[in-house]
C-alpha cells in the first residue's frame, strides 16, 4: 500500500523515474549494434600449410596428420576437418561457443610450433592460421580494374597496400586477394637451345638463384667519415635477366636470353578474376566470428576514400558486393512493424475506452516500457536484430495488458464515485499482485528458451531475454507511472453503461450479448463441444506432422554464391572460358545486378562466383526462384557445373561446399571411400527432393605415371632425388 502511494502522491518523482528509463533506453538504442540475427557464429580458425609439388596423399600423410594430432589436443575444439590438395593442406578448427577466439588462436599457434619438428623439411614456410570461417560468404567484395595497368600490377597494389590496411579495420577477419598473383619474371626455357649449348636445368636454376642475393654489404669508415656499401645484387625486370650469364660453352658466354624467353609476368599465370565480363582483381573481405556486419561494413566504407588515394588514379576501386543493404532493409521493415503494432494497440484502446484522457495513459506507458528495454539490451551485449525487434513487437501486447488491467480497475472505482487519487491507490492495491503474477507467469513461459543449449539456445537467447526484460519494465511502469497518471488525469464520471447505446457502444453491447448466447449454447452441448475439442487436437497433431520442418527458414539476402566444378583434367584456359560463359548467362538474367568470379589456384578445375541480385522491390522472384530459373540455363553448358545457393545469415560448420547441406563419409580405408562415394552420390541424385548433388572428392584427373628403372639410373650415376629435381625444374 505504501509502495503504491509513494508514486501516486509524488508525481514529479514518478515522472523523473519514467524520464530516466526513457533516456537510458534512447542512449542504449543509439549505441546498440545492428545485425541481421543474434551473434551465433562458432569461433573458427583455419590453418594452412603448403608444400609445392606434393600430391594430395603426401600432403595428407606428411603435413595434415602431424598437425591434426597436435591441434587435436587443444581444449574446446568441437569439430576439426582437413582437406588436402596438390601442394596445400587446410585444416578447419571449430570451437565451442564459449571459447574465446583470441585464446584459441594462441593455443593454435602453440600447437603448430609443437608439430613443426614433425613436418617435412622442404616446406617453404611455416603453417599459418587466421581467425575466419572460410565457408562464410564475404561481407564485402571490392574490385580493382584498369585499362592501363596489368593484372599483376593491380594484384600488387591490392595485396601490398589495400589488403593490409583493410585487415587492420575493427571486425575484419580475413582479406583474400584473387584474380592474379604478384608480379614476377617468367623464364620459358627452350630445350633444344639448352641441349645445343650444353646447359642443364640445374645450371639455369643455380645461375638465377645466385644472381639475387639479399645480404648486407657492410660499411667503410675512416677517421671522419662512414660509407654504407650498396650493390646491384638484385635483378627485378626481364630486361635485367636476359643478359645474365648462366654458362660458358667453348669459351663463349651463354646468356639466359640465348636459351629462354624472358618476360615480365606474374608468379602464377593460372589465376583469373572477372567482374561483369571485365578482368579484375578481387578483394573478398570476411568478418571475424564475433564482429558485427553493419559496423564492419560502415568502417570499410569510411576507409575507402583514403584507400583510393593510395593507388594511382588510373585504377578504379569499386564495391562489387555489399551484404549490408538487405540487412538494413529487413531491420527497417521490422522496425516499421513495431511502430505500426504500437499505433494499432493505442487505436484499439481508444475505441474501447472511448476516452482521450484514458487513451493517453497506455499511449505513454507502452513506449516508455519498450524504449527502456533498449538500455537492458545494451547492458546485456545484445544487438538490434530481427529476433530482438520481433520480441519487442510481441511484447507490445503484454505491455499494454498490464496497463489496461490497472487502468480498468481504477476506472471502476471512479465510476463508483471514488476520488481520483483514492481510486488510483485502491485500484492499484487490488490488482498489483495480479499484475505481478501475470508478468512472472509470462517470463516463466520463456525460461526454457534461456536454458536451451547449442546453436538454437544461442540464437533464441536474445529473443527470450528481450521479451522478459520488456515484461519486467512493463510491470514496474504499470505499478508506478500508470496509477500516478490515472490519479492525476482521470476524473470521476458516471457509469459508462449510459453511453453504450450510442455509436460504437451499440456494437460492443451487441457483441457482448452474442457472446452470452453462444456461451449458453456451449454449456448446453458439452458432448458436442468435447468432440470438437478432440478433433481440433487431432488436427493440430496432423498439421504438426505434415508441415515441413527446418532449423531456420531459407532467407533471401539478395546475394547468391556459386561454386564451379569442371572435369578434373580441364586446362586453365578452358576453365577460364567456362567462367566467362557462366558469367554471361547469369549477367543476362533480369534479376541480376552484379556478377564477380574467379578461378585458378591450387585447383584449376574449380572456381567461385558471387552474384548480387537487384533489390527486392525491383524483382518479383525470390532468390530460390531465380536459382531454379538459372539452373535450367546453366545445365546446358557442357563440361562444367555451376552450383548456386543463396547466402544465409546463419551457416553452421566451417567446411566449404557447393551446397546448403552436407553428408560426410568417414573411413580409415581410403580405397573404401573412393569406392562408395560415387555409389552414394549417384543414389542421392535419384531422389526428386535433391538437386545439385556433388562431391569434393578429386581423384579422377588425368595423370602420367613414370616408373623409374633404378638399375639403369644407378649405372648412369643418376639418383631418384636428381630425377625428381629435373622433373620439378621442367614441369613444376
Amino acid at each position: 500500500m505504501k509502495f503504491f502511494a509513494l508514486f501516486i502522491y509524488r508525481p514529479v518523482a514518478t515522472i523523473l523515474l519514467s524520464v530516466a528509463i526513457t533516456l537510458c533506453g534512447i542512449l542504449g538504442f543509439r549505441m546498440l549494434p545492428v545485425a541481421p540475427l543474434p551473434q551465433v557464429d562458432f569461433p573458427v580458425i583455419m590453418v594452412s600449410a603448403s608444400l609445392p609439388g606434393a600430391s594430395p596423399e603426401t600432403m595428407a600423410s606428411s603435413v595434415a596428420t602431424p598437425l591434426e594430432r597436435s591441434l587435436g589436443r587443444i581444449a574446446g575444439v568441437s569439430e576439426m576437418t582437413s582437406s588436402s590438395s596438390l601442394g596445400s593442406t587446410r585444416i578447419i578448427l571449430q570451437f565451442d561457443f564459449d571459447r574465446d577466439i583470441n585464446g584459441a588462436a594462441r593455443d593454435v599457434q602453440a600447437a603448430i610450433n609443437a608439430a613443426q619438428s614433425l613436418l617435412p623439411s622442404g616446406m617453404p614456410s611455416r603453417p599459418t592460421y587466421r581467425k575466419a570461417n572460410p565457408s562464410d560468404a564475404p561481407i564485402m567484395i571490392l574490385t580493382l580494374t584498369s585499362d592501363t595497368y596489368s593484372q599483376g600490377e593491380l594484384y600488387d597494389f591490392a595485396s601490398t597496400q589495400l589488403a593490409p590496411t583493410i585487415s587492420q579495420i575493427d571486425g575484419v577477419g580475413d582479406v583474400d586477394v584473387g584474380g592474379s598473383s604478384l608480379p614476377a619474371v617468367r623464364v620459358g626455357l627452350n630445350p633444344q637451345a639448352l641441349f645445343n649449348q650444353g646447359v642443364s636445368l640445374d645450371d639455369v636454376r643455380t645461375a638465377i638463384s645466385n644472381a639475387n642475393v639479399r645480404k648486407p654489404q657492410g660499411a667503410l669508415e675512416d677517421g671522419t667519415h662512414r660509407w654504407q656499401i650498396q650493390t646491384n645484387d638484385e635483378l627485378k625486370t626481364a630486361a635485367e635477366y636476359q643478359p645474365l650469364i648462366i654458362h660458358y660453352n667453348n669459351g663463349g658466354a651463354v646468356r639466359l636470353g640465348d636459351v629462354a624467353t624472358v618476360t615480365d609476368s606474374v608468379q602464377d599465370v593460372r589465376n583469373a578474376g572477372m567482374t561483369n565480363a571485365k578482368p579484375a582483381i578481387l578483394l573478398m573481405i570476411r568478418k571475424l566470428p564475433e564482429a558485427n556486419i553493419i559496423q564492419t561494413v560502415d568502417s570499410i566504407r569510411a576507409k575507402l576514400p583514403e584507400l583510393q588515394e593510395t593507388i594511382p588514379a588510373a585504377i578504379d576501386l569499386q564495391i562489387a558486393q555489399d551484404r549490408s543493404p538487405t540487412i538494413r532493409a529487413s531491420l527497417e521493415e521490422v522496425e516499421q512493424t513495431l511502430i505500426i503494432s504500437v499505433a494499432l494497440v493505442i487505436l484499439v484502446v481508444f475505441l474501447f475506452l472511448r476516452s482521450g484522457r484514458a487513451t493517453i495513459i497506455p499511449a505513454v506507458v507502452v513506449p516508455v516500457s519498450l524504449i527502456g528495454t533498449f538500455a537492458a539490451m545494451y547492458l546485456c551485449g545484445f544487438s538490434l536484430n530481427n529476433l530482438s525487434l520481433m520480441a519487442l513487437t510481441i511484447a507490445t501486447g503484454f505491455v499494454v495488458d498490464d496497463a489496461i488491467v490497472v487502468l480498468e480497475n481504477i476506472a471502476r472505482h471512479l465510476e463508483a464515485g471514488m476520488k481520483p487519487l483514492q481510486a488510483a491507490l485502491q485500484g492499484t492495491r487490488e490488482v498489483g499482485f495480479t499484475v505481478l503474477s501475470m508478468s512472472l507467469s509470462l517470463v516463466a513461459v520463456f525460461l526454457p528458451l534461456l536454458l536451451m543449449g547449442g546453436l538454437p539456445g544461442r540464437l533464441l537467447r536474445e529473443f527470450a531475454v528481450t521479451l522478459s526484460v520488456a515484461i519486467g519494465i512493463s510491470l514496474l511502469v504499470s505499478l508506478t507511472l500508470t496509477p500516478m497518471m490515472c490519479g492525476w488525469m482521470l476524473k470521476a464520471s458516471k457509469p459508462r453503461e449510459q453511453k453504450r447505446l450510442r455509436g460504437f457502444g451499440r456494437m460492443l453491447v451487441a457483441l457482448q450479448q452474442g457472446y452470452g448466447k453462444s456461451l449458453k449454447w456451449v454449456l448446453n452441448h458439452t458432448r458436442l463441444v468435447g468432440v470438437v475439442l478432440l478433433g481440433t487436437i487431432a488436427l493440430n497433431i496432423w498439421l504438426y506432422i505434415s508441415i515441413p520442418k527446418t532449423f531456420f527458414p531459407e532467407q533471401d539476402t539478395g546475394v547468391l554464391m556459386g561454386g564451379i566444378q569442371a572435369d578434373q583434367s580441364i586446362s586453365f584456359q578452358a576453365m577460364r572460358g567456362k567462367l566467362q560463359d557462366f558469367m554471361k548467362i547469369i549477367r543476362d538474367d533480369p534479376a541480376v545486378d552484379n556478377v564477380t568470379g574467379f578461378t585458378g589456384g591450387s585447383r584449376v578445375n574449380s572456381g567461385m562466383m558471387f552474384i548480387t541480385l537487384k533489390p527486392r522491390d525491383e524483382r518479383s522472384e525470390t532468390a530460390q526462384q531465380i536459382i531454379d530459373r538459372l539452373r535450367v540455363k546453366l545445365a546446358k553448358e557442357p563440361g562444367a557445373n555451376l552450383f548456386l545457393m543463396a547466402v544465409q545469415d546463419i551457416r553452421v560448420g566451417g567446411r566449404q561446399s557447393n551446397a546448403s547441406y552436407q553428408y560426410t563419409l568417414l573411413s580409415d580405408d581410403l580405397a573404401a571411400l573412393r569406392e562408395w562415394e560415387p555409389k552414394i552420390r549417384k543414389k542421392l541424385a535419384t531422389l526428386p527432393e535433391l538437386a545439385d548433388v556433388n562431391s569434393d572428392q578429386q581423384d579422377n584427373g588425368a595423370e602420367m605415371n613414370l616408373v623409374y628403372d633404378r638399375d639403369t639410373m644407378a649405372r648412369l650415376g643418376i639418383d631418384v632425388q636428381a630425377a625428381n629435381s629435373l622433373l620439378n625444374n621442367a614441369f613444376g
